[in-house]
């Protein structure tokens, strides 16, 4: 797909792909940890640790100028980090 021009479209793109698959994470997690026992204490130990990783990792890269240094490339070099995230999880959760 190409790249628009105005970088806060494809911004706002990449931010409803976020969200669609950041959806179908919480609903495959969420199918999960109902289920109980065993595996279900194991995703939200997973999920917590994730989270944590998640709030010291993003602002470290974005302090050292990895993310970017303009405020559309941090923004969407913080989407693209995210998603990555996202994107494991998904395809980690779908496979049973």
């Amino acid at each position: 797909m190409a790249r628009r021009k105005d970088p806060w479209t494809s911004l706002a793109f990449d931010s409803w792909a976020l969200g669609l698959e950041a959806s179908s994470v919480i609903g495959l997690r969420m199918m999960k940890l109902a289920a109980g026992g065993a595996a279900a204490q194991a995703e939200a130990q997973l999920m917590v640790g994730e989270k944590v990783a998640a709030s010291l990792t993003l602002p470290m890269l974005a302090m050292t100028g990895q993310l970017g240094a303009s405020g559309p490339a941090i923004a969407s070099g913080s989407l693209a980090h995210l998603r990555k995230k996202v994107r494991a999880n998904r395809r980690r959760l779908a496979k049973g």
